[in-house]
């Protein structure tokens, strides 16, 4: 049961990283820095989430063909690491000390994609073959920018409501980079199965073998539900964006988010059953 909880504390993680990450986005000189408090504040929540988890799991030992314990262990101290990291750039935040604030950011950042990494790779079964470890990292941190850039762009949509004056460009620019993290994911998936399928070792063949015959109805919900409806979702902000309307765009981007959610539950439950970074 381990495996299975590991896979899905990844969601936390990654969003926590890349939600971090698309908080850089917005001009920081000509944003409200309340935008950045709560938004870290979120961030910092998921994170925590994910460090107590893993902490759960390496303190609770392993099951056979789990990660192992020392693994378990590192992935925490990377994420403790990363809460403390965050913690002080959020008070930097209520205060004027520059130089920490982005040196605690450009850490932070560092220790997230760490976590997320090392997080994705340790659920790699022994044997898969350096393709599918790149694999493994190139969906972990996909999967961090979308679910970052998704709950940012929400997020700072709200900040329409308070301050109605913000040029609406800031948030099409974030809208326009979840989009593209959407077109590259959905591209990415479908090359991973197909790579997999065609040069991969012999157990990442039997898995794509698997995921075609027994979970196909999965592979689609995970597909249509994740990065399909989020892409048409995205579209459609852009769009209302153009009126401009950013409370409807807001609206939309709720769902956005929920969407994204759905397809990374999807995408690890895949992970669970098949040992495919899908």
């Amino acid at each position: 049961m381990t495996r299975f909880a590991v896979c899905f504390l990844l969601v936390f993680g990654q969003l926590a990283f890349g939600g971090l990450l698309a908080m850089a986005l917005p001009p920081f000189s000509k944003i409200e820095r309340g935008f950045y408090r709560s938004s870290a504040a979120v961030y910092l929540s998921a994170a925590i989430l994910t460090a107590v988890g893993f902490g759960f799991l390496a303190y609770g030992g392993t099951r056979p063909g789990a990660p192992t314990g020392l693994s378990l262990w590192i992935v925490t101290l990377v994420w403790l690491l990363f809460c403390l990291v965050v913690s002080i750039y959020l008070v930097t935040l209520y205060i004027d000390l520059d130089y920490l604030r982005a040196r605690s950011y450009s850490i932070g950042l560092a220790l997230g994609l760490i976590g997320v990494l090392m997080g994705s790779l340790a659920l790699e079964p022994a044997g898969f073959g350096t393709m599918v470890a790149i694999s493994y990292g190139v969906t972990a941190i996909l999967s961090s920018l979308m679910l970052g850039f998704a709950s940012a762009s929400m997020l700072f949509g709200h900040w329409y409501l308070i301050d109605p004056n913000l040029p609406v460009d800031y948030l099409r620019t974030m809208v326009r980079c979840l989009g593209w993290v959407l077109i590259i994911d959905l591209a990415a998936l479908l090359l991973i199965v197909t790579a997999l399928a065609l040069f991969g070792p012999v157990g990442a063949s039997l898995a794509v073998r698997s995921l075609f015959d027994s979970n196909l109805v999965l592979l689609l919900m995970r597909l249509l539900l994740g990065p399909v409806a989020s892409l048409a979702l995205t579209w459609m902000t852009w769009q209302t964006l153009k009126i401009p309307q950013t409370m409807a765009a807001t609206g939309l981007l709720y769902i956005a988010v929920m969407s994204v959610l759905v397809g990374e539950f999807l995408g690890r439950f895949i992970l669970f059953r098949t040992a495919l970074p899908l």
